[in-house]
């Protein structure tokens, strides 16, 4: 694995998410440090990130402003999700026992050759098929 790391949904969710001062520094700076090419993602944490933000969020963000937020995004490397990702995913879930989804992440993080994966959704630490899970709002 080289210094690449992934850059799960919810963090994005936090760097747009006023709610949380503390969690949207700290997501905004590991933004930054995607859009400066250190991170990757997958169509998955787009297509996620832009749910949460028409569907979950109170008030919905407007489409046209989810796809500005989108198009700014754009400069992130994104890792190709496919029908080997969804079988890997199912290797994370049956060794991990994790949900799906989250194995999708995994696999993708994987395929991405990240060292770290940022996350709160998995056990921060925890080595996940050589990709180490690590929660940046964890002290």
């Amino acid at each position: 694995m080289n210094g690449v790391e992934f850059l799960d949904t919810n963090i994005l969710v936090y760097a747009y998410d006023s709610s949380d001062p503390s969690k949207r520094r700290t997501a905004q700076q590991l933004l930054r440090q995607a859009l400066d090419g250190q991170m990757v993602i997958s169509p998955q944490v787009l297509a996620e990130f832009s749910a949460i933000l028409l569907h979950k969020v109170a008030p919905a963000v407007k489409p046209s402003d989810v796809v500005a937020i989108l198009d700014a995004l754009a400069p992130i490397r994104v890792v190709a999700t496919d029908a080997e990702i969804a079988r890997r995913a199912v290797e994370a879930h049956a060794k991990y026992s994790v949900h799906f989804y989250d194995g999708m992440i995994i696999a993708s993080a994987e395929r991405g050759q990240c060292s770290r994966l940022w996350t709160e959704d998995l056990n921060d630490g925890q080595s996940y098929f050589g990709v180490i899970a690590k929660n940046p709002f964890s002290g």
